[in-house]
This record gives structure tokens, C-alpha cells and sequence, in this order.
């Protein structure tokens, strides 16, 4: 009695779904009365059953009658199917495909809920109980939306008729403004049954395509196992890598080899190149990234340009011609005639060595980023990260803009950069705490942002997945041999005068090398942190000098003397000039220290009055010159080299070295010609020198080009025209980068290797594939000292190593040119552990490799193609479920959940009700399984856990939480331009022509995109305020940024078909890990 009076007290006539109106309301009302119930509509959504499956329980028969979601030669293969007439097999196929496409796109889009699941589950239950049927109508024309219900015998009235705008869906019923109206008159009831009875007669029964659908095609799909779940996994992680194997052929000169990691490497930049504007190209050395390079221009239409170091400029110039690729090559020092020769020429520019311009303060970096900006552009390098994570800030700023970044998931650079040093700002540099903190950076870098935009790949990758053509080919890598010390001692008189120089040179202030620092009126922060790097980095060379030859030394000494003498000259004068704008930076890479000394003292030189500047200044200069001149005097009675000594008797005598090609490096270009003379003395005619200026050979100079060909022909196994008359080569760090030398396998380090980083590209000149050693050896020289004796050998040679480093204090960084990261060890002791460790010298990361994955996931396409196209066609949402392996418990009664937004890919676990990220390497240990693991049942909780990693993964990718506002700081050179252009004196100024106003929006975007490099950023403002103390111009201001922001960079495109932020969210599979 109750139930009728809610159904009479509900009895509206009109239901549009709004409050208290909804047809999904009228329908709970009234089925629960009704025997049978019939639907005619365009459109049937099997994922809002759930919404009346309970409601459909009481009655006996459902009918359900569709017509525009079934196209007509869908009806028609059904029909056929049905009366067992011959079918066409490929339309037959294709068809019932086009059907199911429908019901797999909406539970694709389902609400993952398990009330869902109820209401699909009861739909087929229905089905196979005979108790609901439905069909599909052949008229395509069919717009009716009819609800039809009739009550039992007995009942107080016949039936009920709704129509009017509502399909059968969740819209239909309760989301949508709608407009529908119920007939209550049994005449109205009849014809409306009759019109359906007859549309049904000349119906096709769909039921069995919609069950097998829903039990194959879609997540509720219960048969998937772990193991097909794993493989999936794989499958969708890799789907774009999987094939790279196949798709490429290349064309390579006679006599090259057709290496498959190579053309892997090929096929993956250019895929990069294609999707993110610039690639990295970071194999570890010694694997053929030239080649590598020269397969992939191959691949990319239009006009390619190379800048490298100019000792590889022809190289690079022949190994382009061989492979028939047409291109520029230009060398790193013409950056101004490439701009000035029209840039914008080119579609493609690779850079060699790239992590050369990993500062972008130095003006090559700015000319070089004018160069690439809004080309493809390919950074060849085997250590991108040289010293900091900024190193790979300012390389991805040559194809990214910081701010609006194509990365997946990264969309502001800035922030992401700027938030790890917030986070390493947190840590003590003298704990070993602060190591750990670097290492989480650096996987942070690799797992967000390298992962995208980089091919690297290391010698034990290669030789794990790639063996099988490794030995197809008959190649194979060297092993590195444990490092070999040479060790020198200095006698009492050579340590006593050692040790007097360290005290001395502690008391010597390299005020010459710090002039500003000693104004008046003081300097900015940056400009008295640009005076110290230059004295920092002077300071550097003078220890360096010392460690490396004492004739070095000594012409260094007598160097500093001569400058010193002169600035004091001019001091008394009256007026002195100085190299205000001098960039460390831009010194570094040379090896001539005489030409790093005309930099300092020549470049853009200012006049200043010796009256700006304090008192002490003078002081300074005398006491630094006194200093000099007392080391000198220290120096004049030391005419032995006991380092030299002991090398020639090595050379004479030690097994490895007495007969064998060797290779010889120094920092310091006086100790190679040093070396070169008396090496040359002991061996004539087999002893060559090679630096950046020329080269030596059997007492004669050869010009750069004649040296390079000697080089070749005694070193380089691939050179057409081989010679054996060298057999000592001794060069500067010059031959360091890029150059095959691998018929030697033998370098030594005759300076103390300060930044193993840069042995690094040294031993890869010799470690290389296609070498016919089997072992590679490296030689560093130590010192030790006679009056040290009675310390162990080792602590000995540690002592000298950190009585270098400590004359230096805070500006040891400047010895090694990295980040000294881990204060808490002494630096001899671990200068000293790194040189004797093979491992310091592979450049072998320890990380896992994916590459060991995509490897499997692979062999399933090749050896089980079934499998793998049954892995290929599972449904969106897969899941399973599983018991975790002992010794996991921890992750027990949890889910896994792979997810994807465009190019980004993700993966959660929620544990209890705390969601996590995990990385590929975490979430495919929990994956990975045996091809027998059951499947067990997944229960109720699965919804609410997957709803908690699908909130983390949105909260993830969400553009609000990657555009937060800026942390900190204060107004950058940036901002204080764009808050320029945005006043109203611009905004408001008439004199503009609609091509400058133009102009200047362009500006003012690129900015807030941090298109504009830093450097370039800085100048606009010092010029600015410059302009501003004389009176503010507006047609100033454009002229300006003219001067200093080219069209070109302006117009450059940053669009990618990497776009994600219109790309929709996906679930792509979910484990549930139950306890065992």
C-alpha cells in the first residue's frame, strides 16, 4: 500500500531532470510495479544500467530496441549470421569489430565504480537468463526514445507510455536537461506497443556480440592473467620503442658495419627530434656517435649544420661526405660568422662536444643559442652532465622554452630546476647526506626530463642486449685494466721547497686578477662573484702548473711576475685599465695560460683612476708581487725533475710501455713541449707534440692540418693511409674529444687527472668498439716525498694530492672544475681512491637499464605472435589480480596502476590509503611474473584504492600545480623588462607602427616563455638602466632590444605534436597485489 502511494504521489506527467523531475526518479517509482518493459531508442548505454538494475529484478521480460549506434551494414552481417548464409569473412570480421566499438569506447569511459560493474554484470546475467533481449533495428533513421510499460493482470491500470528527448543512458536519465512526457491512456499504450512490436519483428538479436564484447573487450574482462597483464604493461610502455629495430634503412660506405645499436639509436633520436625539437645524443664514449650522427642526418630532409671543436672539424666534414650526407661544418670558434652568414638557413644543427656550453653566462652559449633557437637541434656529447644538473638546464634551454616546455609532465624548466636546488639547499655539503641528495637530483633529471629528450647508452647495455650482432659483426669491447701508478719522489731539497711554496702561495691574494673588488663604492653581488672566479681561476692554474712540471711552473711564476710588475706601473701612473667583463667561463677549455693572460688583461679593457679605488689595493699588489718574486728565488736552485726522471725509466723499462703505441696527456701546453724535447732526446724521431696551435714532429713544426694527418695515420685504425712512426704521441687536452687514436691502448695522465669527468673523454679515445686490444691501460702519475717516508706509500701520495688542494681553500673548485659535493672525505684521499679504481674511468652508470625490458617485450612479437597480438588488443583499463611474492608483504593488499596523459606516462601504488609514485624500474619489479602465476579474484576495495591513484596522477599532471607561483627571489633582468613593456609609457605611446607594436608583444612573450638567454637578458638591463639615468624613451627601448633580440628568434616555432595539455587521461591497467 505504501509502494502505491509513492507511485501516485510521484505521478508527474512531464520529466526534464531537474530537482525532484528526473526520469531515473519516475522509472524507480513505477518498474517495481511493471511485468514487462520495453525500450525503443537511438541510443543504449550499457554503462548507466546500473542506475535501474535493481528496479529491473521484480520484472519479467525487458526488451531493449537500438537503432543509430548499429550502422545498417552492421545489421546486415548480423542478419546473415543468423539466417547461416555464406558471409564475406573479411566484412564479416571488420563489422563485427565496427560493433563492439561503441560498447568498448563507452566502457573505456565508464565511471570505475563498482556499481558499474553490478549494473554490466546484471545486464549480461539478464541476457543469459533469457529474462533481457536486445536488438538492432536496420533503419538508421530511427530517433524514437519510447519507454513502454505494461503492469500485470489485475492491475489498476494497463500501462504507461514515456517519451520525448531522453536516450537510455546516464545523461538521458539524470544528467541532461531533458524534456519528456508519460501517457497514461491504455489506447495510447497499445499503439505504442504495436509500433514497437513491428520494428521488432524485422529486428537483428545483438545479445551475444554485446556479451562476448564485454567479457573480451573491456575491463571487466576476466580471464586476463598476471603474466599477459605484465606483458601489457610492457607493451604500453614501450609501444612506440618496440619496433624501432625494423624501421630504418641506411646506407653506409664500403667497408662500415651495420651495427643494430646503432640504428636503434638512429630511429629513437629522430623519433625525439620529431616530437620534442632536439635530442641529446649521449652514448658513453667510444660507440660511434659520429656514425650514429651521420646516419641519423641521412634520415632528416633539408640543410644540416655541424659545429664541433675545430680539431674535429674534418672529421666530421669526411664522415658526412662517406656516408653522402650534404652539410656545413664550422668550428666552435666561428659562432659570429654563422650568424653573420644567415642561420635561419638551416633546418638542422648538431653540436659536437655540447657540454662545452653547459654555462650559459658565457657569451658562446648566447651566440649559440641565437643559432639553434627554433631548429631541430642534436647535442652530441658523452657526459651532458659534467658537473651540475644546470648543465642540462642551459643544453635543453637550446630547444626548450624554460617556461612552456614540450617535456611530458614538465611544462615550466625553470620550476623544475629551481626546486632541486631548493631541495639541495637543505642539506649540509660536509655530510654524506648531501651525496645522497645529489644522486636523487640526478635521478629526478633522468626519470623526468631525460627520459624524453635523450639516447644513452652504456658499454654493458650493449653487450647484454645486443650481443647477438655484436658477434655477427666479430667485434667486441676492451676490458679496462686496473689504473697503473707511476710514482715520483721528491727529494729533501725538492720537498722542502715544495712545502715553502704552499705557505707562500696561501699568503698570496691574486688582488692583480681581483681589481674590483677593491673600489670604493663597492660592486654588485654578481660582479664581485664574476672578480672572484677570475682570481679563483688563476689561482687554479698556478697549482695546476706546479703539479704538472716544474718548468711549467716556473714560466708560470715568471708570467705573474711580468703582469704584476706592469698593473703597478700603471697604478703609479695614475690610471689603470681593466678587463671588466672578462667571462672564467669562457677560459676554461683553453690550453694556452700565455693567451688566457692576454684575455684578462686585454678584452673590452675600462680606464679607471687610481683614485676609486681603496688604499689596501696597492698594499695587496706589492705583498702578491713580493710573494711571487720569494717563490721564484725558492725555485732557482731546483734544476732536477724527479717526475720526468721516473718517466723515461718507465718508458724504458715497464713491459707495457717499452714497445707500445702510447698516448700522452697534459692540461699544461709548456709541459707538453717540455715533454716533447726530452722525450725526443731519449727517442728520437718517435716522439710527437700536438696542441691547439700546431703540431712537432722529428724537430720540425707542422701546421694544424699536417699534425691532424700524422695523428690519423699512426693512430686511427680507420685512416686509408696507415703509418708506424710515431709511437709517442703527447698532446694536450685538445685530442681529448671526438678523435679515434684506438691503435694505442695506452694513455697516460702526466698531470694529476683533478676532474676525472675529463679522463674520461681521454680513455675514450683508446676504449673504443672495433679496437683489436683485448685490454685498455691507463698510467697516472703521484707524488711522494722522501721526508714523508714514514707514512704508508698510499697516505704518502694522498698527503701530496691534498697539500695541492688545500692552497687553494674555498677556491678549490676551481682545481677541478666540479661541484665538490662531498667535503666530509678529504679530497686527496678521494682524488686519489677515484684514479685507482678502473670503475672511475668506464663512465658506466650502475642504474638498471629498461633497455633489458624492451628487450622482452620484443622477443614476444618475434618468437610468439599470437601472444603478442592477444597482448596488443586487451582492453583499456585491463586488470588483474595477484598474490605479491614473499619478502613484499609490505605492498600487499594494494594497486598498481599505469596511467598516460599524451607522451606522459605514470605509474601509482596505493598501500592502505596512501597513494605513491613509482618509476618504470619499481612498478615492473611488481609486475614481472612467471607465465603460469594465477589470477586470483579482485575485490570490492579496488575501486576506492584505484580511485586514489587516479586523484594522485590528476593531482600530477595538473597545470595549476606545475604553473604555482614562483618561489622566492627577487626581480629577475626578465621580469624587470616584461613589467617595462607592460607600464603604461609603453602601453599608451603612440609613436609605434603596428609592425613594432607587434614587435614588442613578441618580446614580451618570448620572455615570459624565457625563450631570451640569460646573458642576453642582463645586457638589455644594464643598458637599460644606462638609458634610464639620461631619460626614459620609448623608441629608445625598441631601438634597443633590436640591438640585442633578433626577428629570428622571435619567429622561431616551439610547436610540437608533443602537446599534451589538450591530450586526455587514461587509465591503462591496474594490479591488485593481495597478500599471500
Amino acid at each position: 500500500m505504501q509502494d502505491y502511494q509513492n507511485f501516485m504521489t510521484s505521478d508527474l506527467t512531464f520529466f526534464t531532470n531537474e530537482p525532484n523531475q528526473t526520469l531515473l526518479d519516475r522509472f524507480k517509482a513505477t518498474l517495481n510495479h511493471v511485468q514487462y518493459f520495453d525500450v525503443l531508442v537511438g541510443y543504449f548505454r550499457i554503462s548507466g544500467f546500473h542506475l535501474l538494475h535493481k528496479s529491473f529484478e521484480q520484472i519479467e521480460k525487458i526488451r531493449i530496441l537500438v537503432g543509430l549506434n548499429v550502422d545498417r551494414k552492421t545489421f546486415e552481417i548480423i542478419d546473415q549470421a543468423h539466417e547461416q548464409t555464406p558471409l564475406n569473412f573479411e566484412s564479416h570480421q571488420q563489422t563485427q569489430k565496427n560493433l563492439a566499438n561503441s560498447l568498448v569506447y563507452e566502457m573505456e569511459h565508464s565511471l570505475d565504480t563498482h556499481d558499474t560493474e553490478i549494473g554490466v554484470r546484471k545486464f549480461v546475467e539478464f541476457i543469459l537468463s533469457g529474462k533481457l533481449e536486445i536488438k538492432a533495428h536496420p533503419s538508421q533513421n530511427i530517433h524514437a526514445k519510447v519507454y513502454i510499460s505494461r503492469f500485470p493482470k489485475g492491475h489498476y491500470d494497463y500501462g504507461r507510455v514515456i517519451t520525448g528527448s531522453s536516450n537510455f543512458s546516464r545523461s538521458g536519465l539524470v544528467g541532461n536537461y531533458e524534456f519528456n512526457v508519460e501517457l497514461k491512456n491504455s489506447p495510447d499504450v497499445k499503439y505504442a506497443l504495436e509500433k514497437f512490436e513491428a520494428l521488432w519483428h524485422d529486428a537483428v538479436d545483438i545479445s551475444k556480440a554485446y556479451i562476448d564484447t564485454i567479457n573480451k573487450h573491456t575491463w571487466l574482462n576476466d580471464q586476463i592473467s598476471p603474466y599477459e597483464l605484465y606483458l601489457k604493461f610492457l607493451y604500453e610502455y614501450f609501444k612506440e620503442d618496440i619496433n624501432v629495430d625494423q624501421e630504418i634503412d641506411v646506407h653506409l660506405p664500403p667497408g662500415f658495419l651495420e651495427l643494430e645499436y646503432q640504428k636503434q639509436a638512429t630511429v629513437s633520436a629522430r623519433k625525439i627530434l620529431e616530437g620534442y625539437n632536439g635530442v641529446f645524443l649521449a652514448d658513453v664514449v667510444g660507440l660511434g656517435k659520429t656514425f650514429i650522427s651521420a646516419l641519423l642526418a641521412q634520415q632528416l630532409p633539408g640543410k644540416k649544420l655541424v659545429i664541433c671543436p675545430p680539431v674535429l672539424k674534418g672529421y666530421w666534414q669526411r664522415t658526412f661526405y662517406e656516408f653522402n650526407v650534404s652539410v656545413v661544418v664550422e668550428s666552435m670558434g666561428k659562432l659570429d660568422h654563422i650568424i653573420k652568414n644567415n642561420p635561419d638557413r638551416f633546418d638542422y644543427i648538431f653540436v659536437d662536444e655540447a657540454h662545452r656550453f653547459r654555462n650559459e653566462l658565457t657569451q658562446s652559449y648566447e651566440k649559440l643559442h641565437r643559432i639553434c633557437w627554433g631548429k631541430k637541434i642534436i647535442l652530441v656529447s658523452a657526459t651532458p652532465l659534467n658537473n651540475t644538473v644546470e648543465d642540462i638546464y642551459s643544453q635543453l634551454k637550446l630547444f626548450q622554452a624554460p617556461k612552456k616546455s614540450l617535456i611530458p609532465g614538465v611544462v615550466n624548466l625553470e620550476r623544475f630546476f629551481a626546486e632541486q636546488r631548493k631541495y639541495l639547499k637543505q642539506f649540509d655539503k660536509k655530510t654524506p647526506q648531501y651525496i645522497e641528495a645529489v644522486k636523487d637530483v640526478a635521478q629526478q633529471v633522468r626519470n623526468q626530463i631525460l627520459k624524453h629528450v635523450m639516447v644513452r647508452r652504456t658499454r654493458k647495455e650493449i653487450i647484454n642486449f645486443f650481443s647477438q650482432d655484436m658477434s655477427k659483426q666479430g667485434l667486441s669491447f676492451p676490458e679496462l685494466a686496473d689504473p697503473e701508478r707511476i710514482i715520483y719522489t721528491f727529494d729533501s731539497q725538492t720537498d722542502d721547497v715544495f712545502r715553502k711554496t704552499i705557505t707562500l702561495l696561501k699568503q698570496f691574494s691574486y688582488s692583480r686578477y681581483m681589481p674590483l673588488l677593491y673600489l670604493k663604492k663597492g660592486l654588485s653581488k654578481f660582479e664581485a662573484q664574476s672578480q672572484r672566479n677570475i682570481g679563483g681561476f688563476m689561482k687554479g692554474t698556478l697549482v695546476k702548473r706546479l703539479e704538472s712540471s716544474f718548468f711549467a711552473f716556473k714560466r708560470s711564476l715568471a708570467r705573474f711576475i711580468k703582469s704584476y710588475q706592469h698593473f703597478i706601473d700603471m697604478y703609479h701612473q695614475g690610471t689603470i685599465y681593466i678587463s671588466k667583463h672578462v667571462n672564467v667561463y669562457d677560459l676554461l677549455d683553453a690550453d694556452d695560460e700565455a693567451r688566457l693572460l692576454e684575455l684578462v688583461e686585454e678584452e673590452r679593457a675600462e680606464m679607471y683612476h687610481v683614485e676609486v679605488f681603496r688604499h689596501d689595493f696597492l698594499v695587496d699588489l706589492r705583498k702578491d708581487l713580493q710573494v711571487l718574486k720569494q717563490i721564484q728565488t725558492l725555485w732557482l736552485d731546483i734544476d732536477q725533475d724527479p717526475k720526468l726522471t721516473q718517466f723515461i725509466a718507465e718508458l724504458r723499462e715497464n713491459k707495457l710501455l717499452k714497445k707500445k703505441k702510447v698516448v700522452i696527456f697534459s692540461e699544461s701546453t709548456e709541459t707538453g713541449n717540455y715533454l716533447y724535447r726530452k722525450l725526443d732526446e731519449q727517442f728520437p724521431n718517435k716522439v710527437m707534440f700536438y696542441c691547439s696551435s700546431d703540431g712537432k714532429f722529428q724537430g720540425h713544426r707542422l701546421n694544424k692540418t699536417s699534425a691532424r694527418q700524422l695523428i690519423e695515420a699512426n693512430y686511427d685504425p680507420n685512416f686509408h693511409d696507415q703509418k708506424n712512426n710515431v709511437r709517442i704521441l703527447i698532446s694536450t687536452d685538445v685530442l681529448a674529444e671526438g678523435v679515434n687514436l684506438h691503435r694505442s691502448n695506452i694513455v697516460i695522465n702526466y698531470d694529476l687527472p683533478w676532474n676525472p669527468t675529463r679522463v674520461l673523454q681521454r680513455v675514450g679515445r683508446v676504449n673504443r668498439i672495433g679496437t683489436k686490444h683485448e685490454l685498455v691501460y691507463i698510467f697516472n702519475f703521484f707524488p711522494t716525498a722522501q721526508s714523508d717516508q714514514h707514512l704508508k706509500l698510499e697516505d704518502n701520495i694522498k698527503a701530496k694530492i691534498q697539500a695541492f688542494h688545500d692552497m687553494l681553500g674555498e677556491d678549490a673548485k676551481y682545481l677541478t672544475d666540479e661541484e665538490d659535493v662531498s667535503q666530509f672525505e678529504l679530497f686527496g684521499d678521494r682524488l686519489y681512491n677515484k684514479l685507482t679504481r678502473k670503475e672511475s674511468f668506464e663512465g658506466e652508470e650502475e642504474a638498471r637499464s629498461e633497455l633489458e625490458f624492451l628487450r622482452i617485450i620484443q622477443s614476444i612479437r618475434d618468437d610468439d605472435p599470437e601472444l603478442f597480438e592477444k597482448i596488443k588488443r586487451l582492453p583499456r583499463k585491463a586488470r588483474t589480480c595477484r598474490t605479491i611474492a614473499e619478502g613484499r608483504q609490505d605492498e600487499a593488499e594494494s594497486l598498481l596502476s599505469f596511467f598516460r596523459h599524451g607522451n606522459l606516462k605514470k605509474f601509482f601504488i596505493t598501500i592502505g590509503d596512501t597513494p605513491s609514485e613509482l618509476t618504470f624500474l619499481d612498478a615492473v619489479d611488481l609486475l614481472q611474473c612467471k607465465p603460469d602465476t594465477p589470477r586470483c579474484s579482485i575485490p570490492k576495495s579496488y575501486y576506492d584504492l584505484l580511485t586514489m591513484n587516479k586523484d594522485q596522477f590528476i593531482l600530477a599532471t595538473s597545470q595549476s600545480v606545475q604553473e604555482k607561483k614562483q618561489v622566492g627571489g627577487g626581480q629577475s633582468n626578465e621580469q624587470f623588462i616584461i613589467r617595462l613593456l607592460k607600464s603604461r609609457e609603453i602601453k599608451q605611446f603612440k609613436g609605434f607602427t603596428d609592425d613594432e607594436e607587434n614587435y614588442l608583444n613578441m618580446v614580451r612573450k618570448a620572455l615570459q616563455a624565457g625563450i631570451i638567454p640569460r646573458n642576453t637578458a642582463k645586457r638589455i638591463r644594464r643598458e637599460l638602466n644606462a638609458e634610464m639615468k639620461k631619460g626614459f624613451s620609448p623608441l629608445k627601448l625598441l631601438h634597443l632590444l633590436k640591438n640585442n633580440i633578433s626577428d629570428a628568434i622571435l619567429h622561431a616555432s616551439n610547436e610540437s605534436q608533443a602537446n599534451d595539455s589538450v591530450a586526455k587521461r587514461e587509465i591503462i591497467l591496474s594490479e591488485f597485489l593481495r597478500s599471500t
